[in-house]
């Protein structure tokens, strides 16, 4: 049912709706609460103490003009809470001055009481007027554009009494159980009569999507053939002269790792193993040793890539190390002309090891004798894009490598298809990295700090999470950014890179800051995995609290890879207690394991695994608020419909559906 078809929307509003990706009905139903106000709460300023949380009733005298000039663009309102003078700020939120007047408003958000100065810093907001007539606890929405509080919670009221919501899971589950109603649990999810109707409408939704997508990876997984059919002839003494390549000894880790496929490609079943270790861990060492087992044996590999920038990358280091070999390129900045020599060769079988990136997966590409497949950054690939890959020969093993980990216990249910090996431990050249929380009033300094760097022939690599402006303004976009500091550091030499560039453009400017013809790379979080610059020793990112914990940990790791010591700096868009834990973390651990495990316990499953990892259903669920154990007992409850043989045809082809918007999950 489309949105349009909602008497609370209509034709007029059914684009602003869009840009929250909303277009059907359900859709609205499932546009989960970023927060709630309990109405019955309200605080009195006078008595409030300094990083109190509260809901105040106030008026609103005044607006100061909005500095446009300063990098924080800050809108600050006067007000006054029964005669008591306080002031509303917000940072980096210019679009508040439009939507603000003088009149009577409802805040939530956290005191600051300094020096006998009382602010609000960054609250929400909402008129209260003489209509106003919501009571108890009320949801609050992510809002773009023209939208409202108000219009927001009509829609999703009307849709909620027009939507099905019935569960997947079977009726005999249910009743062993003993499961709440999924419908009541949207409806109090969205109206919640108490905090703890609330807290267990959140488990039981969260429950049902997390059922959902496991029975769709039992789904996926068990239409699989497992029987080998490839036959590896190389000897472990063959893989051991090979390593001696490298220049350095494998860690214990690599050399479990190396052993492991070794093992495995000798085994009566094919491979399909998860490679997870750290930055720096020497996953790629790894890979290489993989792929030598296969070209010594006589057949073609596969080094797939998510972006030109790495494949080029991947695209050297297997010319480095296999001189003795054919290597072939293949990607979509190629021209037609370079594109049908290399299909030719492959289907002719001139070429040992393709690396590449998606062009490899396509229909025309045929590699008869192919027998390994190494998927490098496996978050950027939907499974079926992996699996296009590997029906391109018969019994093929497959190699997936992350340098994202995660805990095993979740990696058993998400991963439960494959062996998974992790590489704990690091090489012992490899460089720790300071890393500092930036307040605003030492932003001066750090740049003045940088310039100096650069001057001494170092590089840096500024990051935020934003391609362009948006009508919110909440973020400083990559664009801005960039011509902010070419005005504040004349004379550093800056470029620009996002992911909505040709990969052309993409690849020069890449190519430019690893030849220093550029001193800093101003970027999105495209250079999170693969960008190997020795020469980069400072990290700043943006906003840094908008990242969950293992991106920021990824983005720290593009430097520290040469011999110098690397600093990574984390500036702050908003202040907040929750926000501040999450980045003292970053800045006191270095183990990626550890740091996974915290970003769990803190976010949640949901906004762990987020839209990176399993696209847009799990980005939904990082909303509601539940335990991890939700994740485990969805798995028990999956275990037992299948194990009892009551997977209906209904719940097949809805994971089946909600499966296939992991397809395409891959970021700029």
């Amino acid at each position: 049912m489309r949105i349009s078809s909602l008497r609370a929307i209509g034709e007029k509003r059914e684009k602003e709706f869009h840009k929250l990706g909303i277009y059907e009905a359900e859709d609205l139903v499932r546009f989960y609460p970023r927060a709630y106000l309990d109405l019955t709460e309200r605080t009195t300023l006078r008595n409030a103490y300094h990083n109190d949380v509260v809901l105040v009733a106030a008026e609103v005298l005044r607006l100061a003009p909005v500095n446009h000039a300063s990098r924080l663009k800050v809108v600050r309102a006067f007000c006054s809470q029964d005669g008591f003078p306080f002031t509303v700020v917000w940072f980096n939120q210019p679009y508040v001055a439009q939507k603000l007047k003088p009149g009577t408003y409802l805040f939530y958000g956290r005191v600051q009481n300094q020096l006998g100065q009382v602010s609000l810093v960054n609250p929400t907001f909402e008129p209260l007027d003489q209509n106003y007539r919501l009571k108890g606890i009320v949801p609050v929405y992510s809002l773009k554009g023209k939208l409202n509080q108000k219009l927001v919670r009509t829609a999703v009221k009307e849709a909620l009494q027009r939507v099905d919501v019935g569960s997947l899971i079977p009726p005999q589950i249910i009743k062993k159980y003993n499961l709440p109603s999924l419908e009541k649990a949207f409806h109090e999810v969205h109206n919640p009569p108490s905090h703890e109707a609330k807290n267990e409408a959140s488990e039981r939704i969260a429950l049902e999507e997390y059922f959902i997508l496991i029975s769709a990876f039992k789904l996926i997984k068990g239409g699989k053939e497992d029987v080998r059919t490839k036959k590896y002839t190389v000897t472990a003494k063959k893989v051991q002269e090979f390593t001696a390549r490298f220049g350095f000894e494998f860690t214990r880790g690599q050399k479990l790792a190396v052993n492991e496929i070794f093992t495995n490609l000798y085994a009566p079943t094919k491979m399909n193993r998860l490679l997870q270790g750290d930055v720096g861990s020497g996953k790629t060492a790894v890979a290489l040793c993989g792929i030598f087992m296969a070209v010594k044996s006589g057949y073609t590999a596969a080094y797939l890539s998510p972006t030109e920038v790495l494949a080029s990358q991947n695209y050297a280091v297997l010319q480095r190390y296999f001189p003795d070999y054919k290597i072939g390129y293949l990607a979509g900045g190629m021209t037609t002309k370079e594109k049908r020599e290399m299909k030719a060769k492959l289907k002719n079988g001139e070429i040992d090891v393709i690396c590449g990136t998606h062009a490899i997966i396509q229909e025309d590409v045929e590699i008869p004798s192919l027998s390994f497949i190494v998927c490098d950054e496996q978050h950027r690939f939907g499974v079926a894009q992996r699996n296009a890959l590997a029906e391109k020969g018969k019994g093929v093993d497959m190699l997936v490598m992350s340098a994202t980990p995660i805990p095993r216990t979740l990696s058993l249910i998400f991963y439960g298809d494959l062996d998974v090996t992790s590489i704990t431990d690091k090489p012992k050249a490899r460089q720790e990295i300071s890393t500092s929380i930036i307040p605003e009033s030492k932003y001066g300094d750090m740049l003045d700090y940088v310039r100096k760097e650069t001057e001494r022939g170092r590089q840096a690599y500024f990051v935020c999470s934003k391609i362009e402006d948006d009508e919110e303004g909440t973020v400083m976009s990559v664009t801005e950014l960039y011509e902010e500091l070419k005005k504040r550091l004349p004379t550093v030499r800056f470029a620009l890179l996002h992911g909505r560039m040709k990969e052309k453009e993409k690849n020069e400017v890449m190519e430019a800051f690893k030849n220093h013809e550029c001193d800093c790379l101003v970027s999105t979080t495209v250079v999170e995995v693969g960008v190997d610059v020795p020469n980069a020793t400072i990290m700043i990112i943006y906003n840094a609290e908008r990242f969950g914990l293992s991106q920021l940990h990824q983005l720290r790791g593009r430097v520290g890879r040469g011999s110098q010591k690397s600093y990574c700096f984390l500036l702050m868009g908003s202040d907040g207690e929750t926000a501040r834990e999450r980045l003292l973390t970053i800045k006191n651990e270095t183990d990626g394991f550890k740091i996974a495990e915290k970003d769990l316990e803190m976010r949640g499953g949901g906004d762990f695994f987020g839209t990176r990892q399993s696209g847009k259903m799990l980005g939904d669920i990082k909303n509601l608020h539940y335990p991890t154990q939700v994740v485990f007992a969805a798995k028990k409850l999956s275990d037992d419909t299948f194990d009892s043989r009551l997977d209906t045809e209904e719940l097949r082809f809805a994971a089946l559906k909600k499966y296939d918007s992991l397809k395409d999950v891959v970021m700029n």
